[in-house]
């Protein structure tokens, strides 16, 4: 894809994508993809662009976070024919797990994998609908990382780069790549 054709599907897709303001919290401008979801030349072309970035890349899964990370994720790994690794909130898996506490912008949580769905030496392309603080796909890294394997990127749909998160996972040897920006919270 050439610059000027990547620059016009992230225009595309950020008019694609709907902005509620004050949601959950006041001053929050929240960037809801569930339009994306429902316009399916949008979603296409979301993913026709994720596909073509990793479709000559070499990894072993995909792994998806908990929950919008789980559409793209699974669709991903249709297409591209790769085992999906899920990221859950704590509790939600029924096997034995491996599980990393985060810290939130107002707390703490746990983030959980099976332990052993990702084996030892494989890479792992990490996918979730937008990177904010950075803070649950680090998390997923570290669980990637205790079961001896390793992160190839931390790709979404959205970042949102006031935040820093993409700074946060550059900053721990992750690289990101991201669909489009956003400017604010």
């Amino acid at each position: 894809m050439h610059t000027n054709e990547c620059s016009s599907v992230q225009e595309y897709l950020r008019t694609q994508i709907r902005t509620i303001a004050n949601w959950p919290h006041e001053g929050i401008l929240f960037r809801d993809i569930t339009t994306l979801f429902e316009n399916p030349e949008a979603w296409r072309k979301a993913v026709d662009v994720m596909v073509q970035r990793y479709e000559n890349q070499t990894f072993d899964r995909i792994g998806a976070l908990d929950a919008r990370g789980f559409l793209l994720g699974s669709t991903l790994s249709y297409i591209m024919n790769k085992p999906l690794a899920l990221f859950r909130k704590k509790g939600k898996l029924p096997g034995k797990t491996l599980s990393v506490e985060y810290d939130l912008e107002y707390g703490k949580a746990v983030l959980e994998m099976h332990e052993d769905t990702i084996k030892p030496g494989e890479n792992i392309l990490l996918v979730d609908d937008l990177i904010a603080t950075g803070g649950t796909l680090l998390a997923a890294d570290q669980l990637i990382r205790q079961a001896g394997a390793s992160t190839l990127e931390a790709a979404a749909i959205i970042n949102l780069p006031d935040l820093k998160g993409a700074d946060r996972l550059n900053a721990a040897g992750i690289p990101t790549y991201a669909l489009c920006n956003f400017a604010g919270e």
